[in-house]
């Protein structure tokens, strides 16, 4: 185990996801819920608001000047962004990138790189304090900080595979103008030599590399889908178990190009169904039955007989009991 590639160190840059330190306020369900709250800090008396919203006092990293500020200056519906808030969960947040403004800790050095152009990247933590390591996934846009788990010591980190050239730095002549690879050199150039593919494969600044699949895929996401299916492999997580709960997860070199074949097409089948790509997904075989308002009541969900209740007579049916206790990170 030792002897494999630290996340961490195959990753250049990474970071913990956002941490807004107001989620009731800064976390929405649609972007006009979001448009909204930005629309109540400029016009509405500080107590209304902090009453509608659950706001509490203030604390180092969050006050309620700096968040008014931010979002007065930026009342733009195009600083509204999508974000990953938990597993198939997405929301929306008033995202400016300012340190002490209307999110706490906005980790701008890696979310920017979600929001200048395509990416992926893996979520994972830098040590599981779960009872068991189910904690990596995939995200195509900056993700929040307890995403996998809300278990102190379990946080998502993100570790982006491309990176963008930031604004400020074009004056630089010795900048990157272009997107980069994420990726260690090194590491990256020893995993294609074990795995038999070519370094210089790389997905073109314009292209999109997600389109191509299995061999016609860029070296680099054959890489990325290497990790991702290492990282799932039932076997890797119970071989290290113990070594999970303490760093980063260390990625074992391939023994043969045909092994790093065989877990990278794994990867890419999980990563593709883990964004719900509709083509990878197709059409659920699993039937919503019975009658009634189709929300989700108090109590429910429920597993019986391989249904899922959502209520005493609404239903999904013939769910597998392996899918019902299947979990990501800490969720179940």
């Amino acid at each position: 185990y030792s002897s494999g590639v630290a996340m961490d160190q195959l990753f250049v840059t990474l970071g913990n996801g956002i941490v807004t330190k107001r989620d009731q306020l800064c976390i929405q369900e649609t972007a006009e819920d979001v448009w909204q709250s930005m629309l109540a800090f400029r016009d509405e008396p500080e107590e209304l608001v902090r009453n509608r919203y659950g706001i509490p006092a203030d604390v180092r990293d969050w006050r309620y000047e700096w968040a008014k500020a931010d979002a007065a200056a930026h009342m733009d519906p195009s600083c509204i962004k999508r974000i990953n808030y938990r597993p198939f969960d997405e929301r929306f947040i008033l995202y400016t990138g300012n340190a002490r403004g209307f999110v706490g800790w906005p980790v701008k050095q890696v979310m920017s790189h979600y929001l200048q152009g395509p990416n992926l990247g893996v979520l994972l933590p830098k040590a599981s304090r779960d009872a068991h390591f189910a904690h990596s996934f995939v995200t195509e846009r900056p993700s929040e900080a307890i995403f996998l788990s809300s278990t102190t010591g379990s946080n998502a980190m993100n570790l982006p595979l491309y990176l963008y050239p930031f604004t400020s730095a074009q004056s630089d002549a010795f900048a990157a103008k272009h997107r980069t690879l994420n990726l260690h050199p090194k590491f990256f150039a020893a995993l294609c030599k074990a795995g038999g593919i070519d370094p210089a494969n790389q997905a073109g600044d314009g292209d999109d590399f997600r389109a191509a699949t299995g061999e016609a895929r860029p070296s680099e996401v054959k890489v990325f889908d290497y990790v991702y299916g290492v990282l799932h492999s039932p076997d890797y997580r119970a071989a290290y178990a113990e070594f999970l709960k303490i760093d980063f997860p260390r990625i074992p070199w391939p023994t043969s190009p045909e092994m790093f074949r065989h877990v990278s097409e794994k990867g890419e089948a999980l990563r593709r169904l883990h964004l719900m790509e509709p083509d990878t997904v197709g059409e659920a075989p699993y039937v919503f039955d019975g009658e009634g308002d189709d929300v989700v009541a108090a109590g429910y969900p429920k597993f019986a007989d391989g249904k899922v209740f959502i209520g005493t007579d609404q239903w999904f049916d013939a769910v597998p009991e392996v899918a019902w206790g299947f979990y990501i990170g800490g969720y179940q």
